[in-house]
């Protein structure tokens, strides 16, 4: 199958405008194809198509895919670069169809951007089928053309860690258990010499006194792995790493303070933290970016057991804080209260964490972006801009001490798991929570709790667990090592 991109008509005559390589294949077929698309009524509109069969002996059947305007680029309104969210879309749009006529390979159009239209072939065809006996056709995308092929394959490299994420995040809790979550990035790292990954135990655990971590594994049967990478892409193995730092809590019930048994199962994508930034790893050591990186993994269940945090509880995290669990279904912030702490060992050029950490994160910004709580703006500019290319877009989020005093206002403890108003600016109050576990001067907190899953949100997206923002941490580390060289 070949998928082609045709551009929005500017006139009313509705000439189609093809892209380079549309006008080079209706060449081929002695203008068939624009003859036989004026026919088929008015103009594309974006992300529509029309299939044509029996043009060509070597395609079979040809999908035509509206890109939208020619000249789209970056749209401050919304925050991204709309020429290459719409090249993702359409080339999605268009492999699926190739699909669903159960064709194995298909050639994509690179629109002018090859390594958007190598994202959206490879993000749009991916689908969890894993444990299913029946299972939809496989599809391999290829570059249509040889002129950009290292843009291609770029995306490619991006697009699989995305979905690498989307694959950790959807498989069930039972099949994606601590240990098999740490065995299952091991491996993926497996063939990089200049990595390492090390799968802490329990008693590794004890003797670094994260009190806070261990107090929410006790409750579960499943032990507790603390998973650490070293990927080490740097000119000098000694230079400053950036630290990405992942909630790995492969299922949250709530503990004592039971979640609702409505939805439970989505809670399997509670570590979408660590399988966003360890799938950011891997795909940095995929394109050997020049830069050292450490991703460390807290990884455990949040389970109800006669061993369970109860509320009211207090605990001693790595530092000597003391935390006052008011709620034991608020357990994310106390893994990552234990490994920022860890985290300060590296003297890190910066800190990034990611978590699906608080549902009012959900209520504030829905699907639309990451929320980002940072107390750098340098920090803030470079995941900024990174996500205007990528269209995994992130929204600054205060971390005003407003909502400090509401965590360290504590009867019991030097600081409370909940806000003492509830659930008033929830994330905001996780933030702080965090923020007493930072000393470094870049830190970022970014809350993923939104964009865990897709709907029909992200069109180059199928429903299900999304792996964002994987792509947009690649894209940040990547700019943080151009710093590195410039």
């Amino acid at each position: 199958g070949l998928v082609l991109g045709v551009y929005s008509s500017e006139k009313d005559d509705g000439a189609a405008q093809f892209t380079s390589a549309g006008d080079a294949f209706d060449r081929l077929v002695s203008g068939k194809l624009r003859a036989l698309l004026s026919l088929c009524g008015p103009p594309l509109k974006k992300g529509k198509t029309r299939i044509f069969h029996g043009l060509h002996q070597d395609f079979p059947s040809v999908v035509v895919v509206g890109l939208g305007k020619k000249n789209a680029g970056i749209n401050e309104q919304e925050n991204w670069n709309e020429g290459k969210e719409n090249i993702r879309t359409a080339v999605a749009v268009g492999c699926r169809q190739i699909q669903d006529l159960e064709i194995p390979c298909v050639e994509v159009d690179p629109c002018g951007d090859a390594q958007a239209a190598a994202e959206g072939a490879v993000l749009g065809l991916h689908e969890y089928n894993e444990l299913k006996q029946k299972k939809k056709p496989v599809v391999t995308p290829q570059l249509h053309g040889s002129a950009e092929s290292q843009a291609w394959q770029k995306g490619v490299i991006y697009a699989e860690g995305q979905n690498l994420a989307r694959y950790l995040m959807e498989a069930p809790a039972n099949y994606i258990t601590p240990i098999k979550f740490a065995e299952h990035i091991e491996q993926k790292l497996r063939t990089f010499s200049n990595v390492k990954v090390h799968i802490r135990p329990e008693s590794w655990i004890t003797t670094q006194e994260m009190g806070a971590f261990l107090s929410v594994a006790k409750g579960s049967a499943e032990p507790p792995i603390f998973l650490e990478i070293h990927y080490l892409g740097g000119a000098n193995t000694d230079d400053s790493p950036l630290v990405f730092v992942g909630k790995g809590v492969t299922f949250d019930s709530g503990g004592i303070s039971l979640k609702p048994s409505s939805g439970m199962d989505a809670m399997r994508a509670d570590m979408g933290g660590a399988a966003t930034v360890c799938s950011a790893i891997v795909t940095a050591a995929a394109l050997n970016l020049p830069l050292n990186i450490i991703g460390l993994a807290p990884l455990c269940e949040n389970m109800p057991s006669g061993k369970a945090n109860k509320p009211g509880d207090v605990v001693r995290a790595k530092n000597g804080k003391t935390i006052q669990v008011d709620n034991t279904d608020a357990e994310g912030r106390l893994l990552l209260a234990d490994a920022l702490c860890y985290a300060h060992n590296f003297k890190a050029r910066a800190i990034v964490n990611a978590a699906t950490l608080t549902g009012a994160m959900d209520v504030a910004l829905g699907s639309a972006a990451t929320g980002v709580f940072t107390n750098s703006s340098w920090l803030w500019t470079h995941l900024y801009e990174a996500s205007i290319l990528t269209g995994d877009r992130v929204w600054r989020m205060p971390l005003f001490e407003h909502y400090t005093k509401q965590v360290t206002d504590c009867p019991l403890a030097d600081v409370s798991n909940i806000g003492k108003y509830s659930r008033a600016g929830g994330a905001c109050t996780a933030a702080a929570f965090l923020k007493e576990f930072v000393t470094a001067s870049h830190w970022a907190h970014l809350d993923i709790a939104g964009v865990m899953s897709n709907k029909d949100e992200v069109p180059y997206l199928r429903k299900g667990m999304a792996g964002r923002p994987t792509r947009t941490l690649v894209e940040f580390a990547a700019r943080l090592s151009q710093d590195s060289r410039n």
